[in-house]
Order: C-alpha cells, then structure tokens, then sequence
C-alpha cells in the first residue's frame, strides 16, 4: 500500500455568489487574478513549495476551465505517478448518489480516495483565498503539540470578529472554545478555513456524522471534535491572506500588488506561484502610449493610457482610450478613445469605440447592492458593449448588448443589463 504522511483536499466547488456575474459560467476558484494567475494557483503553489505531492481537488460547480487549468499538475510539478493531483467531482455510487452539500460532506465522499493513500495527515483547504503559507510549519505545529486538530487562524480587528469562525485559546494554543460568527466575540483568532487532522480523527468523526445534511467543518466538524474532548489548537498565521470573495476584495487584493512596496509579492525567488501559462507573444506598448504602475500580461497590445490597473494576458486597449484603477482580464478587446474608471471587466468581453465606462456618480445598486457596489462597473464574460455608451457606477453588463438595450445611449449609475439566458 502506497503511504504519504499528509495529503491535501483542496474544496474548489463553490459558486461564489457574492462575485455576481464573474462566476456565473466559472467556478470561484478558476476566476483570474494579478493578470496571469487563476485564484486556484495560489494554495495549489503553496502545497508543492510545503513539500505536499498529492491534492485531491474537489469540484463541482462549473468545473470546466477549473479542470482544464490543472489538468494533469504540470505546472505545479503535481503530475506524479504515485500523487499527484486528482480532480475529484461528485460521482454516481450505487446508493445515496448526492452532490457535495457542504464541506466536510464533499470530503465524507472521497474517503475511499484517502483511504489509498493510508496518510497520517490530512490538510483541508479552501481553493479561493489569496496568501503564502508553509503547510509544513503549520504540521510541525501539530505533532509538537500531539493535536487531534490544528486549525490556521489569524487576528483580524476585534469588530470584524463576528464574522468568521471565532477560536478562544489557553496560554498554550490549546482551544477551549470555539464560536461560529459570534454576535459579541470574545477573542479575535479567526478560523482561516485551513485544517490539519489527524487521519484517524478526521475519518471517525466523517463517519459518525455522515447522516448531518449540509455537513460542514465550522458548523458541525469542529464542535463535534470539540465535544468528543479531541485537542484542538490554533495555529496563528501572521502573513498576507485574503479571501477574495466579494467584488470589492477581489478589486482590492488585485490593486494591493500594483502598490509601491506590495504587501503581497508575486516576486519572490524562494516562493513562487505557479500557473498554466498560455504561450503567448511578448506584450506590445505603442510609441504614444502610456503605461503607469500597473501589471500588464503577456500577448497584450496597449496603444492607449493604462494607470494603476491590472490587465491580463493577450488584452488590446486602443489608441486615445484611457484605463484607470481598473481589472481587465484575458483576450478582452477595448476599442479607441474609450474612458474605464474603476471597473472590473471579464475575459474576452468586447468594448466598442468611444464608451464610458464608470461613469458619474456612484448610486446604489437597485438589484443587488450586497454585490454591486463600491462604485465598480462590472462586466461579465464574453459580453459585448457598443461603441458609443455611457456605463455609470455600481453598474453589471452581462451579454451580447445592442445599442437599441441602452436607453438614450447609456446605462445609469446603480442599473443592471443582464440579457436572457445569460444567469
């Protein structure tokens, strides 16, 4: 029997609602970030530079790009004869054939794929946070304290606490309780979804509460643990991790590595992040063009003016079009003497001549302000804008538009443009 001391399951099947139109064809974990990256390459980078060779990645919604992305590791020096990386979707089984309906569920279901590897480790992660982390610090962490479970935390502000999983320790990490998003928290360790257990624990406790719907770590796993008297600790993180999981943070964490000293830095020599890279030509900067503090992909060719933004890989931007604290990702066409300010625009979506995009003044948005707001445009996948519009603020485009879908040629601050058949 083959036998690895951790292997890791990388829960890569949500939605994630809260990015709106950017995940509504694309699993979160497979968006693109940083002009090259997709979300999923960082924990993926950080298993093979932890020294952890086998992941089992577990998908679900809208696998498609996430599958063809990791293929079979290369990129990450994942394709093993004995390891490696694994897709692992919901499967039919003869009996109680369901999909993942939670996070310990997706895991309860691959226990026979753990099971082939007789491991004494398992590290559970999330496949949509940004951040570095050595996960064989965090294992050294485990074994010197004899845990059941170690799980990652981090001090976040006291009066965000209530939003995450909330952890109290003795003087020794040891967990004496723990509060799922607390109405008055009492400390500030927050759970970061990142779990080290024992194989023994992890499979007794996956077994004894198989039967719970919507089986999940922070609700059900760890108070279980916690119950039955496991040793839990924390382990404290104290570098950069964001969870991407809203438009804004999204737009933040992109924006945070165009600072002038990145507080997350794509380029360091002893860590790096590993993706699957199209071939691409090198980019192209025309002679009056202008490019300020800002990540340019490769295959792009800029004869407009970009300041502090993001562009991905093989991105044209035309001549007299300014592109400000903006996101554009791959194989995105932006035609002449446009203005983009504060946006966030899909792969190979199609921007026509003389459009404005984030435009006036910020209104709320009048179908989903939880989603759309921080006065970002955002435009989903494939769409196609037409030359000549206005776009105001906290705004979503989503589809093949026509002059004839904007009235008076220009979409207000706070409206949303959602073709059919495109949700």
């Amino acid at each position: 029997m083959i036998k690895k001391e951790m292997i890791a399951m990388l829960l890569a099947g949500g939605q994630g609602s809260r990015l709106g139109v950017l995940t509504s064809k694309v699993a979160k974990p497979a968006v693109a970030f940083g002009g090259k990256y997709r979300i999923i390459d960082f924990p993926l980078s950080n298993c093979i530079n932890s020294g952890v060779d086998t992941v089992g990645v577990l998908t679900q919604y809208q696998p498609l790009r996430l599958n063809t992305h990791i293929g079979i590791g290369i990129p990450w020096d994942l394709d093993r004869n004995i390891g490696g990386v694994t897709v692992l979707p919901p499967y039919e089984k003869s009996v109680n054939s369901e999909w993942y309906t939670g996070t310990a569920n997706a895991i309860y279901q691959n226990l026979e794929y753990m099971e082939s590897y007789n491991p004494d480790y398992v590290l559970i992660l999330s496949g949509d946070h940004i951040y570095k982390m050595d996960y064989e610090v965090m294992l050294d962490f485990h074994k010197a304290n004899n845990a059941d479970v170690t799980i990652a935390v981090m001090p976040v502000p006291m009066e965000e606490a209530k939003r995450f999983g909330i952890m109290i320790v003795d003087e020794n990490r040891r967990i004496t309780e723990f509060e799922e998003k607390p109405e008055h928290p009492r400390s500030n360790l927050a759970s970061m979804g990142i779990y080290i257990f024992n194989w023994k624990t992890l499979k007794e406790v996956l077994v004894a509460m198989a039967h719970q719907p919507a089986l999940d770590f922070g609700k059900h796993v760890i108070p279980y643990c916690h119950g039955k008297g496991s040793s839990l600790y924390a382990y404290e993180f104290n570098g950069y991790w964001k969870d991407v999981g809203t438009l804004n943070s999204y737009w933040e964490a992109n924006m945070e590595l165009i600072d002038i000293v990145p507080e997350f830095n794509l380029y360091e020599e002893y860590w790096k992040i590993y993706t699957k890279s199209e071939i691409q030509p090198p980019q192209y900067i025309a002679a009056d063009s202008l490019v300020e503090r800002s990540i340019v992909g490769e295959g792009c060719d800029i004869y407009g003016k970009v300041y502090n933004s993001v562009i991905g890989c093989g991105v044209i931007i035309g001549e007299g079009t300014v592109v400000r604290d903006s996101i554009i990702m791959n194989q995105t066409q932006i035609g002449v003497d446009c203005e983009v300010d504060k946006a966030i625009v899909a792969e190979n979506v199609q921007i026509g001549d003389n459009v404005k995009l984030g435009a006036g003044l910020e209104v709320e948005n009048e179908m989903a302000p939880h989603i759309y707001n921080h006065g970002i445009a955002t435009v989903g996948e494939r769409s196609t804008i037409p030359s000549g519009v206005t776009i105001g603020k906290n705004t979503v485009v989503f589809g093949t538009t026509t002059i004839a879908d904007y009235e008076a040629s220009g979409l207000a601050s706070g409206k949303t443009l959602i073709k059919a058949g495109e949700q």
